[in-house]
């Protein structure tokens, strides 16, 4: 086999070009760090592999260039998320993802969420800027039951931290199977039926066609009274008005929401004002090194693409993941 030419479609790329020619000195490698000059940066390079990260949301990104290019044969993305390439033909382009490379401070995001509505520290933070000396009462996550929707890497991290800390864990995953950590795991369609039992949920399923509006405005209805929702997936897999209603309502007691339908997040959405919700700019996942880490498991799978050994963490574009 030829050597491939190989494309870094980020920001900021010369340590991920020093990564990849240290790694691979036999392979060619170029960068481009703009969506609208990456189709003819791989038209001029033949490129047929590409290690891309949306770093400029996904307005915008040059999709088609990567999934209906005539030349690349593997698209290596720097994030877990796919749906920004959805659908494309697995017999025409491989994807892969970089499943775990963020999954553990995704999981402090979410447990610094229980804990920042657990304790009440919006309640306190507010009376101490009145200079109140308030009667106050923290409540404790031991004992608390975690619902975690979507129990892959990331969830596993979830449910491997809130179980230290003395939470029951439940889990729902499309494949139903014993789970470490994680003490009842059950398939989507029970969604209903457990929903009611968790005084707080964690959203980390990927964006497809069956996850989209998965917690909806009746799900949402179904919610223990004073549950908090931590949504670290993509916007699109909650009904973000029928959760506006319901913490305006003051029905639920927060909400941390790092996902927005739309993103940036539009200056008229209610979430900005709500004392009960904390927004954060889809950036539970981004940590000084991420970048590096990512770069570092591509170059483990480009040593096994330039073997023609299997690559790992290939993405079902049925499934997402």
């Amino acid at each position: 086999m030829s050597t491939p030419h190989v494309v870094l479609h980020m920001e900021a790329p010369d340590a991920a070009l020093s990564l990849v020619k240290s790694r691979c000195p036999d392979v060619t490698v170029s960068a481009c760090d703009t969506y609208d000059g990456l189709p003819q940066h791989i038209s001029e390079t033949r490129a047929e592999v590409v290690y891309s990260v949306r770093f400029a949301g996904t307005p915008g990104f040059p999709r088609a260039t990567l999934v209906e290019s005539d030349t690349v044969r593997w698209v290596s993305v720097g994030g877990s998320g796919t749906d920004h390439l959805a659908t494309w033909d697995p017999a025409r382009v491989t994807v892969t993802n970089a499943a775990g490379v963020a999954a553990d401070m995704m999981a402090e995001y979410t447990l610094g969420a229980l804990l920042y509505f657990s304790l009440d520290l919006p309640g306190f933070r507010g009376a101490q800027a009145d200079r109140n000396w308030i009667a106050g009462k923290v409540r404790p996550l031991e004992g608390q039951t975690l619902l975690i929707l979507g129990v892959g890497q990331t969830g596993q991290a979830i449910a491997r931290r809130a179980k230290a800390m003395g939470l029951t864990i439940l889990g729902v995953r499309a494949r139903p199977t014993s789970t470490p950590d994680v003490d009842e795991v059950y398939p989507v369609d029970t969604l209903d039926e457990i929903i009611p039992r968790a005084d707080a949920v964690a959203v980390c399923v990927p964006l497809l066609e069956h996850t989209r509006g998965l917690l909806n405005a009746d799900r949402i209805g179904l919610m223990k009274p004073g549950a908090v929702l931590v949504d670290v997936s993509r916007g699109g897999v909650v009904d973000q008005t029928a959760l506006a209603g319901a913490l305006a309502a003051q029905r639920l007691r927060g909400a941390a929401l790092d996902v927005f339908e739309a993103e940036p997040l539009p200056e008229d959405s209610p979430f900005w004002d709500m004392d009960n919700v904390i927004v954060t700019p889809h950036c539970s996942s981004v940590y000084d090194g991420w970048e590096l880490k990512s770069v570092e498991m591509f170059c483990n799978n480009l040593v096994r693409f330039l073997a023609g050994d299997a690559l790992k963490n290939v993405v079902d574009p049925q499934r997402g993941y």
